[in-house]
């Protein structure tokens, strides 16, 4: 038991998925994995562990923003010693080629956060990337279903509703997409030397105003969890 997960040792499977929504959560276990069972309740994150072709894998509920990952991610690696996780949530395109339930792997993860001046206080601006085995299997294994696919950066921001966003700016330099977790949950893998990778759908564009329902992000974007879960079991 951690501070904020109820489960033992041994109830967390070495491979995690990270959604946000406590209602993604129990939609992937009940629609991706086999026999799951919940293992915490505790502050309403929800987490089950089930089977995916054989392989144990466990699906933990974050919140939203790099503080609550943050929590998450620690305690997943320093208590329960997982190895691998992926963070499968939404994001907002910033890119006119990157459409609404387009997948965008992060590649790597800038922010306007202050995590990563916070780790490095001799002033170097730390680059925050994903595990490139992760990303190889993530990205194959969506273009082999035919999924609409991009990889590249994306910013993690800091304030959701934050004045003064400079989208043709973020644009001009490669930002694909707009989410609020990865740069955290890179940083903190890089930290204990675990493996690590966002996978998003996106929920809306930003710069045509087009956007899904809250009921699609929390229980359809299938796609995503079947990229997620092959790049993570090779299956």
């Amino acid at each position: 038991m951690s501070t904020h997960i109820e489960a033992k040792k041994g109830d967390i499977a070495d491979i995690v998925l990270l959604p946000g929504d406590p209602l993604r959560a129990e939609y992937i276990a009940q629609n991706f994995l086999t026999n799951a069972k919940r293992y915490n309740t505790v502050r309403n994150a929800w987490g089950y562990t089930g089977t995916y072709g054989g392989t144990p894998v466990s699906v933990q509920a974050t919140g939203m923003g790099i503080p609550s990952i943050s929590i998450y991610a620690n305690e997943l690696i320093q208590d329960y010693d997982v190895h691998t996780l992926i963070r499968v949530g939404t994001a907002g395109s910033i890119n006119p080629d990157v459409n609404i339930r387009d997948i965008v792997l992060a590649q790597g993860a800038s922010t306007d956060s202050a995590v990563v001046d916070h780790t490095f206080k001799d002033r170097i601006h730390y680059a925050p990337i994903a595990d490139f085995g992760l990303l190889d299997r993530a990205y194959h294994a969506a273009k082999d279903a035919g999924y609409p696919v991009h990889v590249g950066n994306v910013l993690s921001e800091d304030q959701f509703y934050a004045e003064g966003k400079d989208f043709a700016l973020w644009q001009k330099y490669g930002i694909l997409a707009l989410e609020m977790e990865c740069a955290a949950l890179y940083l903190i893998a890089a930290e204990y030397g675990r493996h690590a990778l966002g996978v998003m759908t996106i929920s809306n564009n930003i710069l045509t105003g087009e956007e899904t329902t809250s009921e699609e992000r929390a229980r359809t974007f299938g796609d995503m969890m079947d990229v997620a879960l092959k790049a993570a079991t090779g299956k």
